[in-house]
C-alpha cells in the first residue's frame, strides 16, 4: 500500500519592504506583536507589504510613515532576502524582503498612522541598544538583526 505524500500548502507571495530605522545613539526601532493566538509575542523592524503597482522604495517611505509617523527618503536597499511565515492573518507567505536603511535624528514615535489591525497586535514600540538584541527574553526578527544592522554601519 502507497500512501500518498502530504499535500503542501501554497503559500501567497508577499513582496514586502523592511527599514532597519536607526536613531543617532545608534539603537533600532522594534515594535512588539502580540498576535493573540496561541503564537508568542515576538518584536521586529516596521514595515509591511506593498500595495499593488507600489515600488518597494516607495512601500518603506510609506511604512516609515504609516507605523512610525516619519517622512524620510528610504535611500537604496541594502538586502533582500526570501523568508517563509505566518502573517499576523494566519496566512502562510512567501516573502520577498527588501530591507532599507533609514537613519533619524529624533527618537519620538508618532502611531497615528497605524491601521486597526496595527492598534490591536503593535501594542509597544522601544529603540533597542545592540547589546539588548541578543538576550533579549522574547523573539525578535530577522534572527540576524545585529549582523544586518553592522553591515549598514558604513553607509550611515
Amino acid at each position: 500500500m502507497s500512501v500518498a505524500p502530504a499535500a503542501r500548502i501554497a503559500r501567497a507571495a508577499r513582496p514586502a519592504a523592511r527599514i532597519l530605522l536607526v536613531n543617532r545613539a545608534r539603537e533600532v526601532l522594534l515594535f512588539r506583536f502580540t498576535p493573540g493566538d496561541d503564537r508568542a509575542p515576538f518584536w521586529c523592524t516596521p514595515g509591511g507589504a506593498l500595495d499593488p503597482g507600489e515600488s518597494y522604495a516607495a512601500a518603506a517611505r510609506r511604512e516609515l510613515f504609516e507605523e512610525a509617523g516619519i517622512r524620510a527618503d528610504p535611500g537604496l536597499e541594502v538586502a533582500q532576502r526570501h523568508v517563509d511565515f505566518l502573517t499576523i492573518e494566519r496566512i502562510e507567505v512567501t516573502a520577498d524582503e527588501r530591507w532599507f536603511r533609514v537613519d533619524v535624528d529624533a527618537g519620538d514615535i508618532d502611531p497615528a498612522g497605524h491601521t486597526e489591525l496595527e492598534r490591536r497586535v503593535m501594542t509597544q514600540w522601544r529603540w533597542f541598544r545592540r547589546d539588548e538584541i541578543a538576550d533579549w527574553p522574547e523573539p525578535i526578527y530577522p534572527d540576524d538583526l545585529l549582523t544586518m544592522l553592522e553591515a549598514t554601519d558604513h553607509d550611515a
